[in-house]
C-alpha cells in the first residue's frame, strides 16, 4: 500500500503564498496519478490539479494561473504552491493517488487519501 502526508497548511492572509507538501511512502511504484483536491464544509472534494507517474499536468479551469503542482521523484514529495490566496481558497486541501498495479493477469486499480491539511485565507 501507499500512505500519503500532507503538510505546509495554515492561517494564511489574502495576497499570501503557500506551499503544500505531501510525502508518500509504501509502494510507490504503484503510483499512476497523483493530484491536490479541496473540499470545503458541506461540498464534495474539488479537484485542482493532478500529474501522472510520467509528468503530464492537468489544471482544473478554476485552478490555472494560481496554483502549481509539481513532483519530487527523489524526495517521494508531491508539492502545490498557491499563490495570490484569496477567502476563497479556504478548505481542507487532500492528497490523492491512484494505484495502478498488475496482478493475477490484469490490471487493478485502487485509490488513497491523505488525512487532509487545512488552510485558511483570513485576515
Amino acid at each position: 500500500q501507499v500512505q500519503l502526508v500532507e503538510s505546509g497548511g495554515g492561517l494564511v492572509q489574502p495576497g499570501g503564498s503557500l506551499n503544500l507538501s505531501c510525502t508518500y511512502s509504501g509502494s510507490i511504484g504503484d503510483i499512476n496519478y497523483m493530484a491536490w483536491y479541496r473540499q470545503v464544509p458541506g461540498k464534495e472534494r474539488t479537484r485542482l490539479a493532478g500529474i501522472t507517474s510520467g509528468g503530464t499536468i492537468d489544471y482544473s479551469e478554476p485552478s490555472k494561473g494560481r496554483f502549481t503542482i509539481s513532483r519530487e521523484g527523489a524526495e517521494n514529495t508531491l508539492y502545490f504552491w498557491i499563490k495570490n490566496l484569496k477567502p476563497g481558497d479556504t478548505g481542507v486541501y487532500y492528497c490523492y493517488a491512484e494505484l495502478k498495479k498488475f496482478d493475477l493477469g490484469a490490471w487493478k486499480y485502487d485509490e488513497v487519501w491523505g488525512q487532509g491539511t487545512l488552510v485558511t485565507v483570513s485576515s
